[in-house]
């Protein structure tokens, strides 16, 4: 399979990789990205997986896989990204109560020194029980999900807070595992 470079910080997405045994670096990708209040769409959430990883291309030296990735929690097709501060996490989790949403991560895998581009996305659907005010700020002040999609990590959510959910934990956190085998 060769070196793999993970183009991203994310302490889940390392963890994932490291959970299935996959041997990697980690080059935090310098593309800015900012999707906050942008409407969905598959290409919208592959270009950025995409533009994570091409950013990484020019600073490595020797032949590898790196590996780009992008999850966004989708609400009547409008994308919730990370939260501006604890009104912005209040309002999102008010928003996603009681009610059934898709979390979508796209995955693309950057060849080097070629630059050819492989990508794809997976969705899962997660659904909230009904939140008091109470619960909400709790997780809020407690969890601080200020750099979280959403405003949540699903690993992380005490017991009462998700109904249920359908497809990937991984992906739902992430990092479908699956994808990335079949993308690599």
């Amino acid at each position: 399979m060769g070196k793999i470079i993970l183009a991203s910080s994310s302490p889940r997405r390392r963890d994932i990789l490291k959970q299935y045994n996959y041997t990697f670096e980690i080059i935090p990708s310098p593309y800015e990205e900012n999707h906050t209040t942008t409407d969905f769409s598959y290409e919208f959430i592959e270009s950025l997986a995409s533009n994570k990883a091409l950013a990484v291309l020019p600073l490595v030296k020797e032949p590898c896989k790196i590996v780009g990735a992008d999850t966004v929690v989708v609400l009547d097709n409008k994308i919730l990204g990370k939260p501006h501060g604890e009104a912005g996490a209040v309002a999102m989790l008010k928003s996603l109560s009681g009610r059934k949403h898709r979390v979508v991560t796209a995955i693309a895998v950057v060849e080097a020194p070629s630059g050819q581009l492989k990508k794809t996305a997976v969705t899962s659907e997660v659904e909230f029980e009904q939140l008091t005010a109470e619960q909400i700020d709790f997780y809020v002040k407690n969890f601080k999900p200020f750099d979280k999609a959403g405003s949540y990590g699903i690993q992380e959510m005490p017991d009462g807070y998700i109904k249920s959910y359908s497809g990937s934990l991984e992906n739902i956190i992430g990092l479908c595992p699956k994808a990335l085998a079949e993308i690599l």
